[in-house]
């Protein structure tokens, strides 16, 4: 076998060897040896911020002339390399690491000033050119609010307006349709197929509502905040001149955060929108169960659906075709719920002036958002899109139900009708034949008062 080979690096802790192919140096190296502990790293998305925050400080410190052209230019280039994705492989901390993140960010720092070294032909410092009018403590925040909002802006709300619609038009489909409503699980007064799907795109569609409120939160950048808040080592016009290049790069509305040593000591913007991403897995989770009941059977269950056939359901069963789609939806739900709960008490841990669980939130914050953009997604084209409607089954239970007698109540009262469903039930007879022979309404009358479709359109009386 090949012997792997090393090269020196040292920090203000001394020397260590690290794999000569390398781009990071010894601090990053420190970080691999020292929390071996999960295997998982931060995410593409956190290291597209990391990189795109980096080469905006590089521009900021340019123009306030404390970085020269070149050296500021072969940073930016470095630092867009790094967003582009080219290094991901030179970023292997695992997220179980220091709270403050400060060795992903010496990990962005060594990779971005070992390029930039590259293509400026000189020495370009990681701590003193890299991370000029930087901390760890206020990157790493940043990168957490920068990261969630493309995600967010890119992939989840669009992934949710496309749910949201895919659902309208398979409610325009069968806004006709009724069916029997039902309420704990038994059954209730008549809807529609299209008034069940219009309460989901609703669900949906607040979601994203509540989801861009808070975005508004983690629009607003601490960069600037340096060590605890105070800008210690930045210059008076730093923020502001961030900012600017942020929203040149990303195109994104963000700013700069009033009151730095809230966004260094606090996390609740992340928490906020955790609350948020949980929600939305709320209904998510809401909507795939009631997607698997009425699938379920197809002969001892509701079989009011049947979703679309994607793969053999049983390893022991043949012919079993199972709901996998809602199931798997369910699951990410349940995955972003306990994101929520570890979110929550990471943004506990703020202490004084700097929260000690960065990573923690980051790595937990981006993949809620991540799981629920593709689970949207899967459950529009894979379930909604494509279930059938079984209206004979649906029919024949409608026929049957005895709680349609509740439109007769203005007319025999509650304990009459009450004991006309209990004969119908008993009897499995129609509500109708059952209320001929023990009213004196017509036929004509009680079939325009027993109408499951006007029922649905709400007005009758109690």
């Amino acid at each position: 076998m090949t012997k792997k080979k090393f090269r020196l690096e040292h920090d203000s802790m001394g020397e260590l060897q690290v794999p000569a192919e390398a781009l990071y140096g010894a601090q990053t190296q420190r970080a691999v040896d020292n929390f071996p502990i999960s295997g998982l790293c931060l995410p593409r998305s956190f290291i597209r911020a990391l990189g795109i925050i980096k080469g905006a400080c590089a521009a900021a410190n340019w123009r306030l002339n404390l970085l020269d052209e070149q050296r500021a230019q072969a940073i930016q280039d470095a630092a867009e390399q790094v967003a582009s994705g080219h290094y991901d492989d030179q970023f292997p901390i695992d997220v179980f690491q220091t709270g403050s993140g400060t060795s992903t960010n010496m990990n962005a720092n060594e990779v971005i000033a070992h390029l930039a070294s590259e293509k400026f032909g000189d020495k370009v410092h990681a701590n003193d050119h890299v991370n000029m009018s930087q901390s760890s403590n206020d990157v790493i925040p940043t990168a957490i609010h920068v990261s969630a909002c493309l995600e967010i802006e890119e992939q989840l709300l669009p992934a949710l307006s496309h749910l949201a619609n895919t659902i309208d038009q398979r409610a325009t489909e069968l806004s006709t349709l009724v069916k029997t409503g039902r309420t704990h699980l038994m059954d209730a007064m008549p809807i529609t197929l299209g008034q069940e799907l219009g309460t989901w795109s609703t669900q949906i569609q607040q979601s994203m509502y509540r989801i861009q409120a808070a975005l508004t939160r983690l629009r607003s950048l601490p960069q600037g905040g340096t060590a605890v808040g105070t800008g210690i080592n930045a210059h008076p016009e730093f923020a502001e001149k961030f900012v600017a290049a942020m929203k040149s790069r990303t195109g994104f509305a963000f700013q700069s955060m009033e009151n730095k040593f809230v966004g260094l000591a606090t996390q609740d913007a992340a928490v906020e929108m955790s609350g948020q991403l949980k929600t939305l897995s709320v209904a998510m989770m809401k909507i795939s169960n009631d997607l698997r009941w009425m699938n379920s059977g197809p002969l001892a269950g509701l079989g009011e659906i049947a979703l679309p056939a994607l793969q053999p359901g049983s390893s022991i069963m043949p012919g079993k075709v199972n709901p996998v789609i809602p199931e798997a939806t369910a699951m990410v739900c349940a995955q972003v719920m306990g994101n929520d709960t570890t979110i929550t008490i990471a943004g506990q841990s703020g202490n004084f002036q700097l929260n000690v669980m960065l990573p923690l939130i980051a790595f937990n914050l981006l993949q809620s958002i991540q799981l629920l953009a593709n689970g949207a997604r899967v459950l529009a084209d894979k379930a909604i899109t494509g279930f059938t409607v079984n209206e004979s089954s649906i029919k024949t239970a409608l026929d049957k139900n005895p709680i349609l007698v509740t439109a007769l109540n203005s007319k025999i009262g509650y304990e009459k009708g009450a004991a006309i469903a209990k004969k119908a039930y008993a009897e499995k007879r129609p509500i109708l034949d059952v209320a001929l022979e023990e009213t004196d309404l017509s036929e004509t009358e009680l079939k325009q008062l027993l109408d499951p479709t006007r029922l649905t359109q709400g007005g009758i009386s109690d």
